[in-house]
């Protein structure tokens, strides 16, 4: 919408302008969380942090990036929350978790 005003030489009123800035500022907040799987890449390597086996720019896809803690909002700069683990270990840690929480709920 705020590009057809402009198109027309319309002005924008100020709840437009705000509009704008508080998307550009969700789209730099998305960019900076999705972009922490490159950084922990590029920070760790092509290498699975459980079963050790090393991937190459190919089959990077099969690699994945686990937050330790669970959050995945949490990206500290110094990639300590982060650990790539292949798909078959990343499954592997979840599965656990929830296998842990089904056998401690039954006793």
């Amino acid at each position: 919408m705020a590009r057809r005003l402009r198109r027309l030489g319309a002005r924008k009123p100020a709840d437009l302008d705000a509009a704008d800035e508080l998307l550009d500022q969700i789209r730099r907040k998305r960019t900076d969380a999705t972009n922490y799987r490159e950084r922990s890449l590029e920070r760790h390597g092509l290498i699975c942090a459980r079963c050790a086996r090393e991937f190459s720019r190919k089959d990077r896809h099969l690699l994945t990036v686990h937050h330790k803690d669970g959050n995945h909002d949490n990206n500290p700069a110094d990639g300590s929350n982060w650990e790539n683990l292949c798909v078959y270990c990343h499954d592997d840690e979840h599965s656990r978790k929830l296998l842990g929480r089904y056998y401690s709920e039954g006793e």
